[in-house]
């Protein structure tokens, strides 16, 4: 791995101050970099981050960015959020100015090993797996990336005998140089963030770097049973594959309903599927993903069995929240693209009132009306893209515009009954109305324990 780089009295520009710019941003001037830090949001907007940043001594530009400012640095960071093409960024990169996302600069300063896994769905649960396991293995395990913690922020944790799992971007990959993980997981690829890349080409090429620098020491998984993964396999790292339907030359498959091993012409059984704590076809292939990884980062069999047996799951992923006279509550608010909620939808077996909406990512809504048709009995549609979601799955499935989180839940309880599900699977960008997708999560998870409270007076007042 990289022996770190010199920052002293480099002019770093950071790109946007949520958690990512944040952590940057001291993590440079920390290391005696220069930094001056920009967002189009004031001080207000930003709130308690403006206190640490100006006490590390970063110099701050509220409100709107500066072209010339951009023009006077060594290196520019964008946060994840930021567009590659900002018209600041490409005169930037006209004049030279080096510009990497913050994993690239990360990389230079990390020590241990390195796991990295992307994918269009299924990336918060294997990389949480895939931690879950090499600490029950007993390992010096850290999360990070795009899961939370941001890359920059461990890398003072790290030690030569760290294993480092980091959920990875497409927005993180699309500005790498040298960032190479040991282990690259790919896990599917679908139409995702084409309002941001534009095309479904050029999404993928940026997923697909995370095989870029991997050398012939490194280890590359990614998903058999799915074409438009493997097409983006690497001739240099060597090749393990997961599959749920066939078996694999090399890496994690399913034998008569047991997850098996394969490696070097020989086979060890994992576990059993009766095993997983998880539901869903698309959670056979997220442990696969995972035990493939950790045992590739040489965690025995038994650990990996004891791991997925003992995984909670990830908030905000098809997470339970309630039962209230017999509807239960479902909270999948990372479901932020249509192959998401498709997968949500196919997790159920039907009578699904699922609420839709928020912020359009340029996604095709069309693709949900089989399974609307299928499963659900009522759509609730939300925020920004309702009209375009309504015009799209019209006919498939009975409709309302509830227009606010609150009204859907609220519409939806009255409309459920006993055996019924009530799914938040959005299938869009959350920023419309709320901070991101945890915290409209938490919001539909309050205003579930709201209606679990009503329903407990009630039934109590019966009494």
């Amino acid at each position: 791995m990289p022996g770190g780089m010199d920052l002293r009295s480099k002019r770093v520009l950071v790109v946007g101050l949520a958690r990512t710019g944040v952590a940057t941003s001291i993590f440079c001037a920390a290391r005696g970099a220069r930094v001056t830090a920009t967002d189009s949001r004031g001080e207000t907007e930003i709130g308690e981050a403006v206190a640490k940043l100006k006490e590390a001594g970063v110099t701050l530009e509220l409100g709107s960015h500066r072209e010339k400012t951009f023009l006077e640095q060594d290196l520019i960071v964008p946060s994840p959020g930021v567009p590659a093409d900002q018209a600041h960024l490409q005169a930037a990169r006209v004049k030279g100015i080096t510009i990497w996302s913050e994993i690239e600069l990360a990389y230079r300063f990390i020590r241990g090993r390195l796991i990295g896994i992307t994918g269009s769905n299924g990336k918060t649960t294997t990389t949480s797996l895939a931690a879950h396991i090499l600490k029950t293995a007993g390992m010096h395990t850290i999360l990070a990336g795009n899961i939370g913690t941001p890359l920059i922020g461990c890398v003072d944790e790290m030690k030569d005998d760290t294993s480092t799992v980091a959920e990875l971007s497409s927005f993180q990959l699309e500005l790498i140089d040298t960032f190479r993980p040991n282990i690259g997981v790919f896990l599917n690829l679908t139409p995702d963030h084409l309002d941001r890349h534009h095309t479904m080409e050029a999404y993928a090429r940026a997923k697909a770097r995370l095989f870029e620098n991997q050398t012939g020491e490194d280890a590359a998984v990614l998903n058999a049973d799915d074409a438009a993964t493997t097409v983006h396999a690497p001739s240099l790292p060597r090749l393990y594959w997961f599959s749920r339907k066939q078996r694999v030359a090399q890496g994690a498959y399913v034998r008569r309903e047991e997850i098996v091993f394969r490696q070097d012409g020989r086979e060890e059984t994992l576990l059993k599927l009766e095993d997983m704590p998880l539901a869903g076809a698309h959670n056979v292939e997220n442990v696969l993903a995972a035990a493939a990884a950790a045992r590739l980062a040489g965690a025995p069999a038994a650990a990996i069995a004891k791991g997925v047996r003992s995984f909670a799951g990830v908030e905000h992923r098809l997470e339970f929240v309630a039962e209230i006279a017999g509807v239960r509550y479902y909270n999948d608010s990372k479901a932020t693209n249509v192959d998401a909620t498709r997968i949500a939808l196919d997790a159920f077996p039907g009578r699904i009132l699922i609420i839709l909406g928020g912020r359009d990512k340029g996604s095709d809504y069309t693709v949900l009306q089989k399974p609307l048709r299928e499963k659900a009995i009522l759509a609730l549609l939300i925020g920004a893209a309702a009209e375009k979601i309504e015009n799209q799955i019209s006919g498939s499935v009975a409709l309302e515009r509830a227009e606010t989180l609150e009204r859907a839940v609220e519409t939806a309880s009255h409309a459920a009954r006993r055996g019924d599900v009530v799914l938040l699977a959005p299938a869009c960008a959350s920023f419309d109305q709320f901070q991101n997708y945890e915290h409209r999560g938490r919001v539909f998870k309050d205003l579930v324990g709201q209606l679990e409270k009503q329903s407990a007076g009630a039934t109590s007042g019966k009494g």
